[in-house]
């Protein structure tokens, strides 16, 4: 893996905090344990993270590889994915991550349900914070993500997967949100962002049945954004992920900013929003060189300055 480089103090990163608010906003008791989870275990057998080389350098791959349990989310799982995603974030040269899994035939089923039997109330309703938290973490990235959706995809793994910013899904996908027949709800987001996706009235139509769809039902409700025969999601991930990172890394970063945080105000504010997004890249080498590449008839060489 190469070194990691911190990010400098910039307007996206006082943004970049904004956004993050879930994430932040856990008492202090929460913050110092999620801290110490952290801490305590930087690495996780069950997630991996991988710097494409070569002419994909740029692309970084988050694998969940946990084949005995389906991928499903325990306490383990879930300090390593909260590691990886601090990474991609204070990774100067990465510029979009794939989310995907190397057990064939599911995504992730969701949270360890084996695990959760073992806690307490308190144990379990800090677990999903930490859950929720993180998940709204992925969001925030400041590279665009990308959920590669093979099989399985449902509770805590449907949520998982939107909260990245593209997802694609082979035809053999079967995602849902099963909570309601446990008796509880989703508590990682998916009660929030899924209606955000397909709207109000199918959102509860699959919360409070708890049915599962399939890939192509996915694609026709906006639920994914492209569905391809199975086998092919990893495929066509990757030729998105090699086209957004052909391109002026501070753009896409501004304009994943200018999206997310103006959708959720009214549209005077987004405007205003656009405005600043569109001032961080003025000064920018990139942009002079997309100008020169432009007229000079040759592809642009971007450095992400």
């Amino acid at each position: 893996m190469n070194t990691v480089r911190l990010l400098s103090r910039s307007a996206y990163n006082s943004s970049y905090i904004k956004t993050c608010r879930p994430y932040l906003a856990l008492n202090q008791y929460q913050n110092q344990s999620c801290r110490n989870l952290i801490l305590d275990s930087p690495t996780s057998e069950f997630v991996k993270l991988h710097n494409l080389t070569g002419a994909d350098s740029g692309i970084v791959e988050v694998s969940l590889d946990r084949p005995n349990a389906k991928n499903a989310i325990g306490k383990d799982m879930l300090r390593g994915l909260s590691h990886v995603l601090e990474l991609i974030n204070q990774n100067s040269y990465a510029n979009v991550a794939m989310i995907r899994s190397s057990v064939p035939g599911v995504f992730c089923a969701g949270a360890d349900l084996k695990e959760r039997r073992t806690m307490n109330q308190s144990e379990a309703k800090f677990f999903v914070n930490f859950l929720r938290s993180t998940l709204s973490y992925l969001e925030a990235v400041r590279v665009p993500t990308i959920a590669v959706i093979e099989g399985v995809a449902l509770g805590g793994g449907l949520e998982m997967a939107l909260a990245c910013d593209i997802r694609i899904c082979g035809e053999n996908a079967l995602m849902g949100l099963p909570e309601t027949g446990l008796a509880i709800i989703p508590g990682a987001g998916g009660t929030q962002r899924l209606p955000r996706l397909v709207g109000k009235a199918i959102a509860k139509d699959i919360i409070f049945t708890g049915r599962k769809i399939d890939g192509r039902e996915a694609l026709s409700m906006g639920l994914v954004n492209y569905c391809v025969p199975t086998g092919e999601a990893y495929s066509k991930a990757l030729s998105i992920a090699r086209d957004i990172n052909q391109k002026g890394p501070v753009a896409v970063r501004m304009a994943k900013r200018a999206i997310n945080e103006g959708v959720e105000t009214d549209l005077i504010s987004a405007l205003v929003l656009e405005e600043d997004c569109y001032d961080q890249v003025l000064n920018t080498k990139d942009r002079l060189e997309g100008l020169a590449a432009f007229a000079e008839k040759r592809k642009p060489r971007y450095t992400g300055e």
